[in-house]
């Protein structure tokens, strides 16, 4: 009985020994290992999240590893070369002297109104026109502390250092055009006149009522909602978010045709037969120094903080001694309509030309031109 119990303990034993070999024989993480490793990993993930939200260094024109200079160019008090191209006549026999301001994605070389007026209206009217790179495009330096209010400041002292005088006019498309607004606000007192040419609108404007400004924000694609939150609320992810592969990025910057209207596609195509070369070339110079400097940085200051609203702004010539023009299409895809009507009605010193069938591209359409510029210089209607 006795050895029958021994057998039984034996044999249980046995199998508990087996168990605990098998235990004992399974992989186990030293002491302190995996909080060691779980800390590595993050620390990794920190470290590539962080490199992959860092712009590359823009290649400075005239700088060993950038683009040559070709341009002419002043230097500003900061040190910041400014590039120009000059149109039309002579600016010591000039009449009206105009400073034009490009849009995004673009340089110098898109001053779209002044270049398509034809000899005879620029010869009759007597205009000159200085078209310049704005920071970070073109052959511009760069400026990483661009705010709202440095290029009127930018635009001041190109004025002063090419000697167009006391006065004179500026013209804005599309992201120029928000650069317009700045001018009235930041030097009014060197403006002879304005034309703000569909003016690039930033739906946290003070200003705008509530459920108009949130209404016009969700009519755009939803790509583009999610690049301008991005260029808000977290400026330091718009390179990151306008570069990578998993999420769609702006439909301006990826030029998706989604965003044009019927009139844009036509008047592309129109553009593209005509100038096709010369259209790329002028995109090529205008990215040549870097996407962060030049579209990304519009996209943090367009649509940051301001530090005034447009629809705050005094008349600049409450004697009439100037006009302040603004054009907008009824069928732009990528600036409001309705903003753009609220905005005229809160301002009612704005000349308003509100464009029946038109898009964001009407400054090329066939007249256009003479249009504009003869309602800003002589007040023609």
């Amino acid at each position: 009985m006795a050895g029958g119990v021994n057998r039984k303990i034996s044999a249980a034993s046995a199998r508990a020994h087996t168990r605990n070999r098998k235990q004992n024989t399974s992989f186990k993480f030293p002491s302190g290992m995996l909080k060691k490793t779980v800390v590595l990993f993050f620390v990794g993930f920190l470290a590539w999240a962080y490199k992959a939200i860092q712009p590359p260094p823009p290649k400075i024109c005239g700088s060993p590893d950038g683009p040559p200079v070709t341009a002419a160019r002043i230097r500003l008090s900061d040190g910041r070369h400014l590039a120009y191209i000059e149109l039309g006549v002579p600016k010591e026999t000039a009449k009206y002297k105009i400073v034009f301001v490009h849009g995004i994605d673009s340089c110098r070389h898109d001053a779209v109104v002044p270049k398509t007026l034809s000899p005879e209206i620029v010869e009759e009217l007597g205009i000159y026109v200085v078209s310049f790179d704005r920071p970070g495009y073109g052959e511009s330096d760069p400026n990483p502390n661009r705010t709202v209010k440095s290029i009127p400041l930018d635009i001041e002292e190109l004025a002063d250092q090419l000697g167009l005088g006391s006065k004179f006019y500026v013209i804005g498309f599309s992201m120029g055009g928000q650069v317009v607004w700045s001018c009235l606000k930041h030097i009014p007192h060197r403006l002879a006149g304005a034309g703000l040419l569909a003016p690039v609108v930033n739906y946290w404007w003070p200003g705008f009522p509530l459920n108009l400004s949130s209404e016009a924000y969700y009519q755009q694609p939803q790509q583009d909602q999610w690049a301008l939150r991005v260029a808000h609320y977290t400026p330091w992810l718009t390179y990151w978010w306008n570069t990578q592969k998993w999420f769609p990025a702006s439909s301006v910057i990826a030029k998706n045709a989604d965003c044009l209207s019927r009139q844009d596609k036509e008047l592309i195509a129109k553009l593209y037969e005509r100038e096709k070369n010369e259209a790329q070339v002028r995109v090529r110079v205008g990215r040549q120094q870097g996407e962060f400097e030049s579209l990304h940085r519009d996209l943090n200051v367009g649509f940051g903080a301001w530090e005034f609203s447009p629809m705050d702004l005094e008349n600049p010539f409450p004697n009439n001694e100037g006009s302040v023009h603004l054009w907008q299409g009824d069928e732009d895809r990528l600036v409001p309509v309705t903003l753009q009507r609220y905005i005229a009605q809160q301002l009612p010193w704005i000349h308003y030309h509100e464009l029946p069938g038109a898009g964001h591209l009407f400054p090329h359409a066939n007249g256009m031109d003479e249009t504009i510029i003869k309602a800003v210089l002589i007040g023609e209607k």
